[in-house]
């Protein structure tokens, strides 16, 4: 979902590669091109394929390359082709603009789609503004991102800041005899992180006596003694600011070897990385954790149904291990095929005007409606969870939603 990662930690991930490699790969679907007159239709993409994000950089790459494949297999958009330039920015905010300069400049595209993370998204977006480019989105969620007030930004995803609200109402209704009578706040001073933890933290307020609350710096390397002091608090409930599976996974181990395990662990990313996740925890340290999300792989939405399908098809693995990047990224090509439908090619500046109207356009996360900011405000927020002995990836809440399966509450003790 729209997030910043850490550093760069071993995933199984490829290693730092050259920040400007180019990774082109061609596909159908698009409309006519702005400039030029070839009838591919070049969508320039910055990802990071290397560097902090990069277990996220390269799934979006692959909800990218699996909407462009499907556009093309159903004959282009508007019977044009469609060709991704794709460059890696190595994660890194000064390479990324670098990027998106050469790919409106140098390999004149028509079209861009964003990076991942609000870290690389906001500077992105205030560079390709400067050539009257439009910046459709779907990991760019922060308040930082919207507060700059660009005109061109458009994320297909949720706000960070709605991400925990289900979570924080459930767990703020539990009965006095049954609520976690301590919690513990700790994050990352990430741009997406913050946000999604102090707006739990307002919300569940004196309800959950706080015995802690830490920040710590996005660059951090060693998570240890920073999770050392949660478990030595011992709090029932523990909300953590993490931008990855190494993060997780590091709170995780130190837990285990001090012994304590929450009654409840929610995180505001890296549960939702699919396989990525349980293959770096383990399937039964899995069991029990929690993150909130605007989608997964088991959504009843038809056309989500049968993008995990071609995903499981494609890579392998079940629907829960469907890493939540690719459903934002597919939902990116989504709205731009829309877009540049509606009005019949690609000038950027009649697709902002297109996307600032109020239209709703259906994807696989659901509804995307932009509000004056670029913010899509129409989906919901969900809280899931890991069950089954790590092996089933479920939505719990809203608690009221006929979709949601009871909780797992108190969590298993790590390894159950």
């Amino acid at each position: 979902m729209k997030k910043n990662a850490m550093a760069l930690r071993s995933l199984g991930i490829i290693g730092v590669a050259a920040a400007t490699l180019l990774t082109m790969s061609t596909v159908s679907g698009a409309a006519p091109k702005a400039r030029g007159t070839a009838s591919v239709i070049k969508i320039g993409i910055s990802l990071s394929l290397s560097g902090d994000f990069s277990a996220d950089g390269i799934a979006y790459k692959q909800g990218y390359q699996l909407w462009a494949k499907d556009v093309n297999a159903a004959g282009g958009l508007m019977g044009h082709p469609v060709q991704l330039v794709i460059l890696s920015d190595a994660s890194d905010p000064t390479q990324v603009v670098t990027n998106y300069k050469t790919l409106i400049s140098t390999d004149h595209v028509n079209l861009v789609f964003g990076p991942f993370s609000s870290l690389l998204t906001l500077p992105s977006a205030e560079a390709v503004s400067r050539y009257g480019y439009a910046m459709v989105e779907g990991a760019g969620g922060a308040p930082s991102v919207f507060s700059a007030n660009l005109k061109n930004v458009f994320d297909v995803t949720l706000p960070v800041a709605f991400d925990l609200q289900p979570f924080a109402k459930w767990v703020k209704a539990l009965p006095s005899a049954t609520r976690p009578k301590s919690i513990f706040y700790v994050t990352s001073n990430d741009p997406f992180t913050q946000p999604v933890v102090d707006t739990a933290r307002s919300m569940i307020g004196s309800s959950i006596k706080s015995v802690g609350h830490l920040v710590f710096p996005s660059e951090a390397t060693d998570w240890k003694s920073i999770a050392d002091q949660v478990a030595t608090a011992k709090p029932d409930a523990v909300v953590l600011g993490s931008v990855d599976v190494p993060t997780v996974s590091a709170f995780m181990l130190a837990f285990q070897q001090m012994h304590y395990t929450p009654k409840i662990f929610v995180c505001t990313a890296g549960p939702d990385q699919g396989r990525a996740f349980t293959s770096a925890v383990g399937a039964k340290n899995a069991d029990g954790m929690m993150v909130p999300n605007s989608w997964y792989g088991g959504s009843v939405n038809p056309m989500s149904k049968r993008m995990v399908s071609e995903y499981v098809t494609q890579y392998g693995g079940t629907a829960s291990g469907v890493n939540a990047d690719i459903a934002e990224a597919y939902s990116v090509g989504q709205t731009v095929a829309a877009a540049v439908k509606a009005t019949g090619g690609t000038d950027n500046a009649k697709i902002m005007t297109y996307l600032h109207s109020g239209v709703t356009i259906a994807t696989v996360q659901g509804a995307v409606k932009f509000n004056s900011l670029g913010e899509n405000l129409s989906q919901t927020a969900y809280t899931f969870q890991w069950q089954k002995a790590g092996t089933a990836f479920v939505q719990v809440n809203p608690v009221g939603d006929k979709a949601s399966v009871a909780i797992e509450y108190p969590k298993n003790a790590w390894g159950k």
